[in-house]
């Protein structure tokens, strides 16, 4: 007979590993349909929300906030303003950077993309009882208490990494 032991459940992390492949996947199948991709979506939503608030972030600041590599969002951005949902224009504070704006048809876009992302977390939270159950709200919290620690962490490990390195630790 086997005990627990020898047949230990899943890690957190493995679990979270495959939920996050799965939901990309979905998404991925649920965005097609508009032309994007779920990390052009990602990065078209924040872009749409800082816009929304007013700002036009700089692809640093949009890679900064979104935890994506800067090259990767450059590439995702070209991606983007090719197909007319992104727009670049000159800093005037400095005239090395740009400014990143979403384009009336990335508003269209991004609203009908949103819809399509919020139909796919009900479906997906179904077995929670749907989006606004307590016990997906629960989960949200959960997941957003284990986010903040982990940037926290990876915060500390880059500040320890540029002090072993000789640097002084990152102002904040």
């Amino acid at each position: 007979m086997l005990s627990p032991a020898d047949n230990p459940p899943p890690s957190t992390g493995y679990l979270l590993w495959h939920l996050s492949l799965r939901w990309r996947v979905a998404l991925d199948r649920a965005l097609a349909p508009l032309g994007l991709t779920s990390s052009q979506y990602g990065v078209l939503a924040s872009l749409h929300g800082f816009s929304r608030a007013g700002s036009r972030p700089s692809q640093r600041e949009l890679a900064s906030f979104s935890g994506l590599e800067p090259m990767h969002v450059s590439k995702l951005i070209r991606a983007l303003e090719r197909a007319g949902l992104v727009e670049r224009a000159g800093n005037p504070d400095d005239t090395r950077a740009v400014q990143l704006n979403v384009t009336a048809r990335g508003v269209e876009v991004v609203t009908a993309a949103r819809e399509k992302v919020i139909e796919l977390e009900d479906r997906r939270l179904a077995p929670l009882g749907g989006c606004w159950s307590e016990r997906s709200v629960e989960l949200r919290d959960t997941l957003l208490t284990l986010l903040r620690h982990a940037e926290a962490m990876n915060e500390a490990m880059n500040e320890a990494m540029n002090t072993e390195r000789g640097g002084e630790p990152a102002a904040r």
